[in-house]
């Protein structure tokens, strides 16, 4: 294969990339606190998500690309809008490093569930 980007602007080591769904879309988690959302066919840096006090391991999208999930070194996870780069929510309560974030398919329960 051919490189067709190199990612520029974290200032560390990036730990995890994932891209979106739909491939329009690349999430980057680093040691430098901050995760990054890049275009994926310019490798522009679109947006960048501050406010973790510890490395980003982990940085996924959500299965329709809206949110975007962070874990991190300072033991927490962070939900996030990856339209505007809004911090929605903060997970705490974690006793040690968050290392893996992860959304659950959608999933259709039985009807003996419904």
């Amino acid at each position: 294969g051919e490189c067709r980007n190199t990612l520029e602007g974290h200032r560390r080591v990036i730990m995890s990339a994932t891209f979106s769904q739909d491939g329009a879309m690349l999430a980057t988690g680093s040691d430098d606190h901050e995760a990054r959302l890049w275009g994926a066919g310019s490798g522009e840096c679109l947006r960048i998500f501050a406010g973790h006090d510890g490395w980003v391991w982990s940085a996924v999208f959500s299965p329709d690309g809206a949110l975007l999930l962070t874990a991190s070194w300072d033991g927490t996870a962070k939900l996030w809008s990856a339209e505007t780069g809004d911090c929605i929510t903060t997970l705490d309560g974690h006793r040690f490093e968050v290392f893996s974030a992860a959304f659950s398919p959608p999933l259709r329960l039985p009807d003996a569930f419904a």
